[in-house]
């Protein structure tokens, strides 16, 4: 391409381009997608932008790269598998026709506050920084497979449109790898955000960021692998969030986050493996959350923040916070959609009893035995509501004593006032109605009295029935000891 066929505006770029200085276009406050009314002086042709960047010339010392502010680039810039030895910075810049950039490489593109009617990218190689802050791409972004040795910025970009199918793949980042953070801050995208398969070197960020697919998956990012934190501190989710075999090292951060999918799933994290789970402040969700067979080491949620529907058959944890009587956290595992499943009570009350609250794993147990009695045959739920009345099946000892001391006082009396045989008189000792009873309930001492005396009648039939809860009682209350010492 000859200088003379350049316009003037292609001049300044073209002398500007060996040097890398920068060509600044217009005032520089104006919006970028306003651009499709800015004339001659500060159009750019898109033929004259690929002939500089794979066949232009550097001027000695000096490091060439092309560098335009506020211009409006005309055509189709194709670079479909370029290899392009410089930094290309197209910032405020309004592209006519969406640029391909499909399978090129680069040290470092930054097209932030751009207008881009859409952007093909799939398998592009940066060197550095890919940067798409603040720009507007109201069709579909495609970057699956990109790899970027430094960060991706999405800060307030707005993608997708209000008016279009927000069910679409609107930001397209599967199978890629981003070495150093990814951060879509404030950004605004309407339709799926899909980053299936990716890994993120560090940060994930989504902060105060809108993702917009009502009756969709707004955020589709299974077996995502983030080696910091994702944090999506104010993020608004119409539609699924689904991390659904993610791996997050540090935190999923959902502070004063507001999560929307009614009648589908709001977030599915299920086979997830993540540092910390924090809610803190988050609006209720509305829509089912799902975190089967998930490994979070600590959450924390106030139980007004989960829905009616949740999933919580698998999920793994070491604590639970804020630290919450055990009565306001059993109304959550009343909510498991799969209806009674054991484990989700076993995971509780193990976090109480690594937190020493041995009470409240035992009030959970207690809760656990009181809903599998619903499942039960009808005859299983007359015996269930005995162990409970009784002995709290096991888990209120000291119910069990208070048993043992009614029994004991209403035997004795019963054989006090109406004494059994000795079964050899003359030999047997004076009988005493207090440790004839005490014979007969624990079953381990031996006052004589038992193998002395014979009741009769109904009386012996009194005797059997204090043989037979003894053990069960004596039985409940060792337990209960046993368990008191194990945990000292």
């Amino acid at each position: 391409m000859q200088l003379a066929d350049l316009t003037p505006a292609e001049r300044r770029v073209w002398r500007a381009f060996p040097k890398g200085q920068s060509v600044g276009f217009g005032p520089g406050d104006e919006e970028a997608v306003h651009g499709g009314s800015w004339g001659p002086a500060r159009t750019v042709r898109a033929e004259v932008l690929r002939s500089l960047l794979l066949n232009g010339s550097r001027a000695d010392g000096e490091i060439a790269g092309l560098w335009i502010v506020g211009g409006r680039i005309s055509g189709l810039l194709d670079l479909s598998d370029a290899v392009l030895e410089h930094s290309v910075r197209l910032l405020g810049c309004h592209f006519e026709r969406p640029p391909i950039l499909y399978g090129a490489r680069t040290r470092r593109l930054n097209l932030r506050s751009s207008y881009l009617p859409a952007l093909d990218a799939v398998s592009l190689q940066v060197d550095g920084h890919l940067r798409l802050s603040g720009c507007e791409i109201p069709g579909q972004v495609r970057l699956g497979g990109a790899r970027l040795a430094g960060a991706l910025f999405l800060d307030g970009a707005r993608i997708g449109d209000s008016d279009g199918d927000e069910g679409e793949e609107i930001l397209q980042f599967d199978h890629g790898a981003v070495e150093n953070d990814l951060s879509a801050a404030g950004a605004v995208i309407h339709g799926r955000f899909t980053l299936t398969g990716s890994t993120v070197g560090g940060n994930l960020d989504f902060d105060r960021a809108e993702l917009r697919a009502p009756g969709h998956v707004a955020l589709d990012a299974e077996n995502l692998a983030v080696g910091g934190h994702l944090s999506g501190e104010g993020l608004r989710a119409q539609g699924t969030v689904n991390l659904r075999g993610a791996t997050i090292t540090r935190h999923l951060d959902l502070v004063s986050a507001r999560l929307s999918a009614p009648g589908a799933t709001a977030l599915r994290a299920t086979s997830c493996t993540i540092g910390e789970l924090w809610l803190r402040g988050a609006a209720p969700i509305e829509g089912a959350v799902n975190l089967r067979r998930s490994h979070v080491e600590i959450v924390f949620a106030e139980p007004r923040v989960w829905p009616e529907r949740v999933g919580l058959d698998g999920l793994t944890y070491r604590s639970l916070l804020p630290p919450l009587p055990a009565a306001e956290r059993l109304a959550l595992l009343e909510r498991e959609d799969l209806g009674y499943v054991p484990h989700p009570y076993e995971q509780l009350a193990g976090a109480y009893r690594l937190a020493g609250d041995d009470a409240a794993a035992r009030t959970v147990q207690l809760a656990k035995q009181r809903r599998r009695r619903a499942t039960l045959p009808w005859y299983a739920r007359c015996w269930g509501h005995v162990q409970d009345v009784t002995v709290g099946y096991g888990f209120r000892p000291m119910r069990a004593a208070v048993w043992l001391v009614a029994l004991m006082l209403t035997a004795a009396t019963a054989y006090g006032l109406h004494r059994p045989q000795p079964l050899k008189p003359g030999e047997a000792p004076d009988f005493n109605p207090v440790f004839y009873t005490l014979d007969l309930l624990l079953p381990i001492i031996d006052f004589g009295q038992e193998k002395a005396f014979k009741p009769r009648g109904w009386h012996q039939w009194l005797a059997y029935l204090l043989v037979v809860l003894g053990w069960v009682l004596a039985t409940t209350i060792v337990a209960g000891v046993t368990r008191a010492v194990s945990r000292q």
